[in-house]
């Protein structure tokens, strides 16, 4: 069975960081896209970035742009976003996407456009 499995969530005080992984049980995520999003009781679902499959672009949303880095590492089948200079409006549960050979340009797909998400971690930025 295809599953998306995120982990690494918790909670942190504002300034921290977190590792969240995006882990493919059944499949390898070798040629697929990932993206991330959040979203917090009472908003709107956001995304927060994403990875194509091939051509190596990677996209960030403005609020998290040069706090935040997507990655992949092939052999371990696993995308991970390195969350650093946390704040609060940064809680919500965060959720993994993925769809094999999609490529992009400079924006990242919605999430309708993924064949795949996971259940979610929750992220919690609070003193």
């Amino acid at each position: 069975q295809f599953q998306l499995v995120e982990s690494g969530g918790g909670l942190v005080q504002p300034g921290g960081s977190l590792r969240l992984s995006c882990a493919a049980s059944g499949f390898t995520l070798e040629h697929y896209a990932i993206g991330w999003f959040r979203q917090a009781p009472g908003k709107e679902r956001e995304g927060v970035s994403c990875i194509s499959s091939s051509n190596g672009n990677i996209g960030y949303a403005d609020s998290v742009k040069g706090r935040f880095t997507i990655a992949r590492d092939n052999a371990k089948s696993t995308v991970f976003l390195q969350m650093n200079s946390l704040q609060p409006e940064d809680t919500g549960t965060y959720y993994c996407a993925g769809d094999e050979d999609l490529d992009f340009g400079s924006s990242c797909p919605g999430l309708a456009i993924y064949d795949y998400r996971g259940q979610g971690t929750q992220v919690t930025v609070s003193s």
